[in-house]
């Protein structure tokens, strides 16, 4: 202030980590205000939690359903808010020109993939409570150790977030909208979230059991249906899934 009653302007740039919270901010409220992101994120892991759990449609095994489905939606809802919706998402910004302006801005590159990041995981937050609510409900008796959990979701996120940028960093955007949705239905399907992977041939458990939702689902489903230790088996395929997808995408995303 260079005298009473009057202020010099100062121009510049906010502190880096309130820029990355207002983006951060901003993603989650434009996450949560989009119809589609919505059914992939809350209404079809919700609807598959309740129906398959009131329903006998798949033999889950002995005890009841919710023990064995709950785990596999929980690594449902990681899948479809770490790598399908943030995938659409960012192919369509990029798309449009959006990651290009914002990479001008004061915000640097990284600090919009740290806010993205940031974004991915309050909406987490907001899934695992709303679907751990549901199948409390639905009668669900976990095990377990919370540490094993949590390790399990934070290299899931980070597993598929990887391979979500990858792919939208890479493709066209409608090329990511019908190639992230056709991995959803896929993993859905042959992931061991709805269907145990002991139904399905010898062969193809070898190779289903390598992939990131399997060892995301198999992992939370042994500690808190099982109440195993620690996972390590798991946590080693999803870190490897989060080192070789976040490496790719940052060594092959393409801002315009």
């Amino acid at each position: 202030m260079s005298a009473a009653g009057t202020y010099t302007p100062k121009p510049g740039a906010a502190p880096l980590p309130r820029m990355i919270a207002a983006q951060a901010a901003l993603e989650t409220k434009m996450l949560l205000r989009n119809g589609e992101q919505l059914l992939l994120t809350v209404v079809i892991p919700t609807l598959l939690l309740v129906l398959f759990s009131a329903v006998d449609i798949v033999d889950t095994g002995d005890g009841k359903a919710v023990d064995f489905l709950a785990p596999g939606v929980l690594a449902l809802a990681v899948m479809s808010t770490a790598f399908t919706g943030q995938a659409i998402a960012t192919g369509f910004e990029r798309r449009y020109g959006v990651l290009k302006r914002l990479g001008a801005s004061p915000l640097p590159r990284w600090g919009l993939m740290a806010a993205k990041t940031l974004s991915v995981l309050v909406t987490e937050v907001l899934q695992i409570a709303l679907l751990t609510a549901i199948a409390f409900a639905l009668g669900w008796s976990p095990h377990g150790n919370p540490v094993s959990v949590l390790l399990l979701l934070v290299l899931g996120t980070a597993a598929f977030s990887g391979l979500g940028l990858l792919m939208a960093g890479t493709l066209k955007a409608e090329a990511t909208l019908a190639a992230a949705n056709l991995v959803f239905l896929l993993l859905l399907m042959g992931g061991g979230v709805i269907v145990p992977l002991d139904k399905f041939p010898d062969a193809a458990q070898s190779v289903l059991g390598l992939l990131p939702i399997s060892a995301l689902s198999d992992g939370l489903r042994d500690v808190l249906q099982h109440g195993a230790g620690m996972p390590w088996a798991d946590l080693g395929i999803l870190a490897v899934w989060a080192v070789l997808g976040l490496g790719a995408a940052a060594r092959f995303f393409r801002w315009e």
